[in-house]
């Protein structure tokens, strides 16, 4: 009797940061394409590591804790080097990929960046002639802890209307809009028709609770605090809750994005043309909207956001008469 084939076996090592395993997150639908019941370890950092944890073919998340001297790689190569690879998928483009056996590897350079979309880039790494959509795996877990945190919150404020996300952090430099900013926004968003009866949903981090608060002291009891209430995916569920999104340019705003929530990012002195939300129903507001061109992303109006908040709304919700 013939023996049962063995079913191929994938390392894909992918970002630690939030926004690019977003991104990327398309890679595993094809590799199940092109390797039909690949058995899938994933390598990632610690905070978008929940992500992994129902995504198709997915048998292990091996969490990467950044060490002196690379001391991570290092741990990582312990962990797979004595595995049989089929393929190793590399988007990080680490010298490590190259000292781990595989029949077949695909590792990410710089090369590939050549003003291409980072979402066509990775497509084009793994031969795909069509862009590998983003994706987000919610599962029941990640739902009831995001119920656990809004319904009692629901509850206690004034009424059950439609949920506007905010994400007024991001993390590197010059890419936060100015706290105070989102509670003048918040104040302007409160007193507009659309959005009579809604509420208002900050998400984020542990980190990130100085520049929300400005946006849920003007909310007062219609907001909603979700800010340091769960891990990425517990907050990518409560997104999924939300009619609309507002967030800065960050891993939030391509979550959002993901799960084709309607969605608006705010750029200041970076490439919105490259770095935007993907998807079509999304879009961008920059404190310059000349390609090519940048200002500091304190130079982006209230009135401007408030504008594309409302064109927004009109897009995906329905028109000021609506």
């Amino acid at each position: 009797m013939p023996a049962t084939p063995r079913a191929p076996i994938v390392l894909f090592v992918t970002s630690n940061r939030i926004g690019d395993c977003v991104i990327s997150s398309g890679i595993i639908r094809e590799i199940g394409r092109q390797l039909p019941g690949a058995r899938i370890t994933v390598a990632a950092g610690r905070p978008p590591a929940p992500f992994f944890r129902t995504a198709p073919g997915v048998v292990r998340t091996i969490v990467l804790d950044k060490k002196k001297a690379a001391g991570h790689w290092l741990d990582l190569w312990k962990q797979v080097v004595g595995t049989r690879w089929d393929l190793v998928i590399d988007i990080r483009g680490s010298a490590l990929s190259y000292l781990i056996p595989t029949k077949r590897r695909i590792v990410y350079n710089r090369s590939w960046e050549t003003g291409l979309r980072k979402v066509e880039m990775v497509s084009r790494l793994m031969g795909s002639e069509t862009p590998l959509d983003p994706e987000i795996w919610l599962d029941d877990q990640a739902r009831a802890q995001a119920a656990a945190v809004i319904d009692p919150q629901l509850a206690m404020g004034p009424g059950h209307g439609p949920i506007l996300a905010l994400a007024p952090i991001a993390h590197q430099p010059g890419k936060s809009w100015p706290a105070e900013r989102w509670g003048e926004l918040v104040a302007r968003l409160m007193a507009e028709p659309r959005f009579d009866g809604w509420r208002f949903m900050p998400v984020g981090g542990p980190g990130d609770r100085p520049p929300a608060t400005p946006a849920l002291q003007t909310a007062g009891d219609r907001a909603i605090d979700f800010v340091g209430k769960g891990d990425i995916l517990a907050s990518a569920a409560a997104i999924d809750r939300a009619a609309l999104f507002v967030g800065n340019d960050s891993g939030l705003m391509h979550v959002a994005a993901a799960l084709g929530r309607p969605t608006l990012g705010l750029f200041g002195p970076t490439e919105w043309w490259l770095y935007g939300p993907w998807g079509p129903r999304t879009r961008t507001v920059a404190s310059n909207e000349t390609r090519g061109q940048f200002a500091p992303i304190e130079d982006l109006s209230v009135n401007h956001v408030f504008d594309a908040v409302l064109a927004l709304h009109d897009d995906f919700i329905g028109g000021a008469g609506a």
